[in-house]
């Protein structure tokens, strides 16, 4: 198979104003010529290994930068958006998509907004957004949620800032290592008084008595992140304002949820410590509840921390990260691989993170490929999150978490797969709407893109031919 070329013009010219160098002094830096650079940000070349080790050499640069997932997010995205109807039946071919996201990103999300605020206008004429539940974001604007996963997704759902900080937090001193005394002591010193009682929620802090109550019913694992939400909101809201004020959010609404997910962010940063958790998560080979264990973190938290893994020169695994309902309604998503979740609608039904809920307290192994080719090792699991009484409800979540199997060597859970059997992956998707398969078995709606064939004297799987 031939090897990838890099094209990274974007990415090249942004560390160029970076370094505040003009196009002559960085290619003179680089060792090529004026010309060739010029046409490697124009993406008319692809980037030679001179330059990229040049970056390396003279500006310390990761490399890895180049390669980020930025692009391919973009190109998902966009073949979703342009699968819409209204686009009609030639959609762009995926080299057009690719250079676009990568020659000129700002474009790229430039008509991603335009589509999203057109969706928003038709559902609100055909009077869905108050039944879906969709409206606030008034009129051309994506919806505050939309507005905060949007941010979370295009920053790697890594914040260095924030990530550093709470990285400090957990580790500075020479005290005892408990982290919740530590939590408490920081409260402590600006005023705050803990409580815990039962029925008063997860957590609720009173702004005029300063007295932060914490439910007596929660697992050890959820009181310390909630005590450290908290420490993040009061000691730290300045570092948290900057963030946002930098994000730009387009109203108060989308603030306002960005800074609980701010907020949250710390708070597992600083319960899973970003050097000693990446030891960890090397040293055990990715075993989720050793790690747990080890931090005092429930799987869920061990998991979504290692989607988080994206330091500039010190990476972990690239994983995928997802949480669903019994609905199969994605609640939680995030992936720093190739594989990007549907924007709109659930999940492919092949995908094992659906099985797990027939296998509680066991982790379900899959070997998956996407229509791109790419295969991957996935990992579900379900969650259950009890209320703590008899009468109160229990919440059931399903958990998935993978990796490309060129990484699957790194993680305990691929010993003993058949890594090398092309037919021990199976085939999985993004979503109906978007999946090229024409054969697929648990089909629920006909491809956007592809024109179907319907016969009312043949009945297969489907009741209609996907055209090839």
């Amino acid at each position: 198979m031939a090897k990838q070329k890099l094209y990274a013009g974007a990415k090249l010219r942004e560390i160029r104003r970076r370094l505040e160098l003009s196009q002559k002094d960085f290619a003179a830096k680089l060792g090529v010529s004026l010309p060739y650079l010029n046409q490697m940000e124009n993406n008319n070349r692809p980037v030679s290994a001179g330059v990229v080790l040049a970056l390396a050499q003279e500006f310390g640069f990761d490399v890895t930068e180049l390669s980020t997932g930025d692009t391919e997010r973009l190109v998902s995205d966009m073949r979703e958006a342009l699968a819409d109807p209204l686009f009609g039946d030639n959609p762009p071919p995926m080299a057009d998509l690719r250079l676009a996201a990568s020659n000129a990103p700002a474009l790229a999300h430039a008509m991603l907004e335009l589509h999203r605020a057109y969706r928003q206008a038709h559902e609100r004429l055909a009077s869905l957004d108050e039944a879906l539940g969709r409206g606030g974001g008034g009129p051309g604007l994506p919806s505050p949620w939309e507005e905060v996963r949007d941010f979370f997704h295009y920053c790697n759902n890594y914040i260095d800032a924030v990530d550093r900080a709470a990285e400090r937090f957990a580790t500075a001193g020479t005290g005892d290592g408990d982290l919740r005394r530590r939590a408490t002591d920081a409260l402590d010193r600006i005023g705050v008084s803990l409580r815990f009682a039962d029925g008063a929620g997860l957590r609720h802090y009173d702004t005029a008595s300063r007295i932060l109550t914490l439910s007596d019913r929660a697992a050890p694992a959820t009181l310390t992140f909630q005590l450290l939400h908290q420490v993040a909101l009061l000691c730290h809201a300045d570092l948290i304002d900057a963030t946002l004020d930098l994000a730009r959010f387009q109203t108060a609404q989308a603030r306002d949820i960005a800074r609980i997910g701010m907020a949250n962010y710390f708070a597992g940063a600083a319960l899973l410590p970003y050097a000693r958790f990446l030891a960890a998560a090397q040293d055990t080979r990715h075993d989720l509840e050793q790690m747990g264990d080890q931090f005092g973190a429930s799987i869920e938290q061990v998991a979504h921390r290692l989607s988080t893994l994206q330091r500039s020169g010190a990476k972990g695994v690239p994983f995928f990260f997802v949480r669903v309902d019994q609905a199969g309604t994605i609640t939680k998503r995030h992936s720093s691989t190739p594989l990007q979740f549907a924007r709109y609608g659930g999940a492919c039904p092949l995908w094992n993170v659906h099985r797990a809920f027939e296998t509680p307290g066991r982790f379900l192994r899959q070997l998956a490929e996407t229509p791109d080719g790419v295969r991957y090792l996935c990992l579900a699991r379900d969650v259950s999150k009890p209320g703590g009484s008899f009468h109160a409800p229990v919440r059931r979540y399903a958990i998935g978490l993978g990796c490309e199997v060129r990484h699957a060597g790194a993680l305990v859970y691929a010993d003993d797969m058949d890594l090398g059997n092309a037919r021990a992956f199976e085939p999985i998707g993004i979503s109906c709407r978007i999946c090229e398969r024409p054969d697929c078995h648990q089909r629920s709606v006909p491809p956007l893109e592809r024109r179907l064939t319907i016969d009312a004297n043949r009945r297969g799987v489907l009741p209609y031919e996907v055209d090839r």
